[in-house]
């Protein structure tokens, strides 16, 4: 039990180093999947960081161990600052909550509840022992732990939809040519983040157009991503890139059950995981399909990079939650060519959809810029 007593702290200052703990959670971005994204700093007294560490991969030591193995004896009489309340069960690894208390800590500020059964209580046993808890929520904890918050509650999994686009807004001109609006250093971004989620998805209109791999290359992945298609009909080309390499790098297509049986042991033959999805009268339920593959083939994570007609079918039906938009210094100023999203006919400001800027980064000569996307009242049930 603690004895110590802690110093008395703002909440501008537990805001701040509560950013700081999130800040290092996102270093654990494809590595520490399906566990969530975590981070954590241990302050002195005199408010100085002692200790530091995030969680890095699933099974490995969560990021109060890392920090509290980092800070050493400065642990005893410190603040601790984490971004998802310490667990307090007996997983893949020992409780952080008993490590917390064994070293010390006068006080604990986390910014985020876990919502999981077996986890959750951290904060009231750290109480018990004599420690100070307090819960102060700060837009960057929610942000960070939000992917793991949203698969927990839906069994959805994270869907980040990706696209380049021109500065009016035109994903490629009128012939259909869009190599490359992007410079390099945005692509490779696109590479890296490929590398670090469980999943690409990505449309027929897609495969058509681009004939794309959808592989991370030339960067460090923390992890395979999986290749999924939405192709009703499993009219995925057999000569196609990503048929062609589904032996090496898996490659997933969802289709209605009734597409042609011949098709689909064709594509069987290649090395092509055939999943059979839900059916909504002639197209596939998209909500109860992707929410299937995400089971079946442990899917938390997904970049959507795909055309106007699947990006925006999952828009509609609230599948997305975040938007990806690298914005290239070109104007096109042609109606005819194509726009990242379609379908939506809002009949005043009001009615269209809102989004939350979550941040936006130079790369080259283009923006990126990331939305939130707010989730519809009642869609996840």
């Amino acid at each position: 039990m603690s004895s110590a007593t802690p110093t008395t702290t703002s909440a501008a200052t537990d805001r701040h180093w509560l950013d700081r703990a999130a800040a290092l959670a996102v270093r654990g971005h494809g590595g520490a999947s399906p566990n969530p994204l975590v981070g954590c700093v241990i302050v002195s007294p005199e408010d100085r960081c002692v200790g530091a560490g995030h969680h890095r991969r699933c099974g490995g030591d969560h990021a109060e161990i890392r920090a509290l193995a980092h800070a050493g004896a400065k642990a005893a009489g410190a603040t601790m600052y984490v971004t998802l309340e310490p667990c307090s069960h007996q997983g893949r690894t020992p409780p952080c909550v008993d490590a917390i208390i064994r070293a010390g800590i006068a006080r604990v500020v986390f910014g985020v509840c876990d919502p999981t059964r077996e986890a959750a209580g951290g904060g009231e046993l750290l109480r018990r022992a004599g420690i100070e808890v307090t819960h102060t929520q700060t837009s960057a904890a929610t942000d960070v732990t939000a992917p793991f918050l949203w698969s927990q509650r839906t069994g959805l999994p994270w869907i980040t939809a990706k696209w380049a686009q021109s500065v009016d807004g035109r994903i490629a001109t009128r012939t259909g040519a869009s190599q490359w609006f992007s410079g390099d250093r945005a692509r490779a971004l696109v590479h890296r983040e490929r590398g670090r989620v469980d999943a690409v998805l990505t449309g027929m209109g897609t495969v058509r157009s681009d004939d794309p791999l959808l592989t991370a290359r030339n960067v460090r992945c923390k992890r395979i991503a999986k290749r999924v298609v939405i192709a009703p009909r499993a009219d995925l080309p057999l000569d196609s890139a990503l048929v062609q390499s589904a032996r090496e790098t898996p490659v997933i297509l969802a289709c209605l059950p009734t597409a042609a049986a011949e098709t689909q042991q064709a594509l069987k033959d290649h090395g092509v995981i055939v999943h059979k999805g839900v059916p909504e009268g002639t197209r596939l339920d998209l909500r109860e399909t992707i929410s299937e593959l995400a089971t079946a083939h442990d899917i938390r994570t997904v970049l959507a990079e795909a055309g106007p007609g699947l990006i925006s079918s999952l828009l509609d039906v609230d599948l997305v939650r975040e938007i990806a938009v690298f914005v290239a210094p070109l104007l096109v100023g042609d109606d005819q060519a194509p726009p990242p999203i379609r379908g939506f006919a809002p009949a005043t400001v009001e009615a269209a959809r809102s989004l939350v800027l979550r941040g936006q980064y130079r790369r080259g000569n283009d923006m990126l810029v990331r939305y939130g996307v707010p989730e519809k009242p009642n869609s996840a049930g």
